[in-house]
């Protein structure tokens, strides 16, 4: 059951007359089974042209059409879920373009792990953006980095990637203390 469906009001359940409530298993039962199934099937019918509106729904000749609707290119060898992904989100992605906090919303909408930004840095030049990510995003995600950089990055700005290797760090808590008392001692 998808959010059309859920959005949709639901057939009313219909009630047979209590003569012919179905309690006995008869022709008016099965009359009322079918037709609800009947009304059930058309109501999937007519909420088709609206999942045909979603792009992780949808087919792929609609994604495409959306694509180019929303000004969206399907690179070489992308996996069809991601491309769903970034035309789903095309709108908040641009909405987000062009400032650091946004671009690691893009980056977290389309699945891209951990990512750090760094603007203007010292002993950079003034227009380097460097943009930290863990090492297997990097070689992952070549493409569509490539992609979105070219999209919604800024216009008079250089990247660059820096690697990071993530390690984990495991700090546990202790107590510690002491007590200290000094004593005093005078010779006679």
């Amino acid at each position: 059951m998808d959010k059309h469906d859920q959005q949709a009001p639901a057939l009313p359940e219909y009630r047979p007359p209590w003569w012919m409530d179905g309690r006995q298993q008869r022709e008016p039962h099965f009359l009322n089974t079918g037709l609800q199934a009947f009304w059930q099937r058309l109501r999937q019918w007519l909420l088709t042209p609206l999942r045909q509106l979603d792009p992780l729904l949808c087919s792929e000749a609609m994604l495409d059409l959306l694509a180019w609707d929303r000004g969206i290119q399907r690179f070489s060898n992308e996996p069809l879920t991601l491309y769903r992904r970034r035309v789903k989100f095309a709108f908040a992605n641009a909405r987000d373009a062009g400032e650091a906090a946004g671009f690691k919303r893009i980056f977290e909408r389309l699945g891209i792990g951990w990512v750090d930004i760094h603007e203007r840095q010292a002993g950079n030049p003034w227009d380097v953006i460097t943009i930290e990510l863990a090492d297997g995003e990097l070689a992952s995600n070549q493409q569509l980095l490539k992609v979105l950089i070219q999209h919604y990055g800024r216009t008079c700005r250089r990247y660059r990637f820096q690697v990071v290797y993530p390690r984990p760090l495991h700090l546990q808590a202790r107590r510690f203390d002491g007590s200290y008392q000094t004593f005093g001692a005078k010779l006679g």
